[in-house]
């Protein structure tokens, strides 16, 4: 369950063949920023706005005034930016996708109609189409004592290598309000989980997760 395609539907996402190159899906992390620069220069000035060093905007979308954006950035058609999102750099914003008020982004890949609306933190994470994170819900992306982080598995442990590492979302994928995704969570396609969790692990997909023990899946 923590493979590529168990996740996403890589028709959903500019960066497709960034995600074919990589055995697991946090693989992509460290490849985002070049990946940016080199799919940026092959866009059309008809159609994306450039105001900034290694930063391209589509024309349709919107953009608050307030809204902070550092490159590499790539903000595809029809997504909205709204009241003091903070952009900083390294980040794919899908089609369609909302950022919202005071959300902050770091090394991330939202797919297509992503909504992260309502003050979310999401670092050195993947998200897939669809996904959806309630207020306040945020991606915790580093240990306290620092480590490289392990993606746990049932009895499986996983070596990332990364030592920030948020979350994997696999699509249609909803979190709840306030809960907090702890280093190096996986979340299996359309799972809701539920509000003020705190996460960490592999969850399941087509599962709803109310608390760490207390887990109810579809099969």
């Amino acid at each position: 369950m923590v493979k590529v395609r168990e996740l996403f539907d890589l028709q959903h996402t500019a960066a497709a063949a960034l995600f074919e190159s990589v055995k697991y899906p946090w693989d992509v992390l460290p490849l985002i920023k070049d990946f940016i620069k080199s799919l940026g220069s092959e866009l059309q000035d008809s159609e994306y706005d450039h105001p900034a060093e290694y930063v391209w905007i589509a024309k349709t979308a919107e953009i608050a005034d307030s809204v902070s954006i550092s490159g590499p950035c790539i903000v595809f058609g029809g997504a909205q930016l709204r009241h003091c999102a903070f952009i900083r750099g390294n980040v794919i914003i899908g089609e369609d996708c909302v950022v919202g008020n005071s959300s902050e982004l770091k090394n991330v890949i939202l797919f297509d109609h992503v909504q992260v609306p309502h003050f979310n933190y999401v670092g050195d994470s993947v998200l897939g189409y669809k996904a959806h994170l309630g207020a306040g819900a945020i991606t915790s992306n580093v240990k306290s004592d620092r480590t490289n982080i392990v993606v746990k598995d049932g009895g499986r442990e996983i070596e990332t290598g990364l030592e920030k590492f948020g979350a994997m979302l696999g699509d249609r994928v909803e979190i709840g309000c306030n809960s907090v995704l702890n280093p190096g969570t996986v979340v299996g396609r359309n799972t809701i989980v539920y509000p003020l969790c705190s996460v960490r692990g592999v969850v399941p997909a087509d599962c709803i997760y109310k608390s760490p023990g207390n887990i109810v899946c579809k099969n």
